[in-house]
C-alpha cells in the first residue's frame, strides 16, 4: 500500500495560534505529508469554542515560516469568504513564504450560520456555485499569467481589469487546487475542469468509490485527458479516534458524538491496525492520499501514535 497521509484539523473548535504552531510541528516532526486546516469563523455545535476563530491565511502564513517540509493549506476555504483577487495575492504570498508548500482547498461555502454572524453575505447555493466557478477562473488565471502582462476577467460576480496578476507564487503554474464534496452534478465538473485533486469527504469506502467514478466520467466528458492535463489526485478524508487501549479509543471518540450542523461521518474508532485496514480499502479504490482528521489539539499521543503505528504501515 502507498498512500501519502496529510493531517486535517478544525481550529474553530478552540485553537488558538500556539495550539496550532505545535500540533503543525509535531505533524511534521512524525513524517505526514501535510497539515491542512478548516476555514471557518465559528463552531458547529453548543460550545464556543474558546478562545475563538483564527484566520485560515493568516494562521497558515505564520506556519509557512514555522515549518520547512510539509505541504499546508485549507480544506476548504469558503467562495463566500474572500474575493478571487485578494484571495489569489493571499495564497501565492503564502506559497513564497514557505518555499512553494501551499494548497488551496475552494469550496462554495454552506454553513449559513457563520455569515449571519460576521455579516457575509450568504447566497442561495446555485449562486454560490457560480460564484465558486468564477473563482476557479480568475484565481487559476492570475496564477498563469506571465510577468509583464497583465489579466482581465469580465464575469456575471466578479470583474477584473488589467491586474498585474503578482505576486507570483512559486509553484507552477500555481499551487495545487483541491475541489471535493458530496455533490453529484457540478462539484465533479468542476474538480474535473479546476482542480489538481478531488476530495471526497468523511464517507464510506463505497459512498466515496461512486464519488470517483463521477469525477471520472467528469473528466471524460470535459476533455482532461485530451487538454494534456495530468489525471486528478484521489483523496479522502477520514475521521479517527484511534487507541492502545478501550479506555482511550473511547475518550476519542466521545467529541464525535456531539450534536452538530454537520453531516453524518463515517468514522474509524478502534485500534491503530483497523486504522491501516480503513486506509488500505481506500487505496483499493483509487486514493492516493488521505487527509486524516484529529480533533483534540491537546492530544499529542493520538498524533504520535498514528505516525509511529500506522504510518509505517503505508
Amino acid at each position: 500500500m502507498s498512500l501519502r497521509i496529510c493531517v486535517f484539523t478544525e481550529p474553530h473548535r478552540g485553537a488558538d495560534y500556539e495550539d496550532q504552531r505545535r500540533f503543525a510541528q509535531l505533524v511534521e516532526a512524525g513524517g505526514f505529508e501535510g497539515f491542512f486546516r478548516a476555514d471557518h469563523y465559528q463552531t458547529m455545535g453548543a460550545d464556543p469554542g474558546l478562545p475563538g476563530p483564527t484566520d485560515a491565511w493568516l494562521t497558515l502564513g505564520a506556519l509557512a515560516r514555522e515549518t520547512s517540509r510539509i505541504r499546508l493549506g485549507t480544506l476548504v476555504t469558503s467562495a463566500t469568504f474572500r474575493l478571487p483577487g485578494p484571495l489569489a495575492v493571499m495564497v501565492a504570498q503564502v506559497d513564497r513564504m514557505s518555499g512553494g508548500r501551499v494548497e488551496l482547498g475552494l469550496g462554495a461555502g454552506w454553513y449559513e450560520r457563520e455569515h449571519t454572524s460576521y455579516g457575509i453575505p450568504f447566497p442561495p447555493a446555485p449562486e454560490r456555485f457560480d460564484r465558486l466557478e468564477e473563482q476557479l477562473q480568475v484565481i487559476t488565471g492570475l496564477w498563469r499569467t506571465p510577468v509583464g502582462e497583465s489579466f482581465s476577467h469580465h464575469g456575471d460576480h466578479y470583474r477584473l481589469v488589467d491586474a498585474p496578476a503578482l505576486p507570483r507564487p512559486v509553484q507552477v503554474p500555481g499551487p495545487p487546487i483541491i475541489v471535493g464534496g458530496r455533490g453529484p452534478k457540478r462539484t465533479p465538473e468542476l474538480a474535473a475542469r479546476y482542480a489538481d485533486e478531488f476530495n471526497m469527504p468523511f464517507k464510506s469506502v463505497a459512498e466515496t468509490a461512486r464519488a470517483y467514478r463521477r469525477v471520472a466520467e467528469a473528466c471524460d466528458r470535459t476533455g482532461r485527458a485530451d487538454a494534456g492535463r495530468p489525471p486528478l489526485v484521489l483523496s479522502a478524508g477520514v475521521v479517527a479516534a484511534i487507541g492502545r487501549t478501550e479506555t482511550q479509543v473511547r475518550r476519542r471518540a466521545a467529541p464525535l458524538h456531539a450534536k452538530s450542523a454537520l453531516p453524518p461521518e463515517d468514522v474509524v474508532v478502534g485500534s491503530p491496525a483497523q486504522l491501516v485496514q480503513r486506509l488500505g480499502e481506500f487505496a483499493a479504490i483509487g486514493a492516493s492520499r488521505i487527509h486524516l482528521r484529529l480533533i483534540d489539539f491537546d492530544d499529542l499521543d493520538h498524533l504520535e501514535l498514528i505516525a509511529g503505528e500506522v504510518l509505517p504501515q503505508l
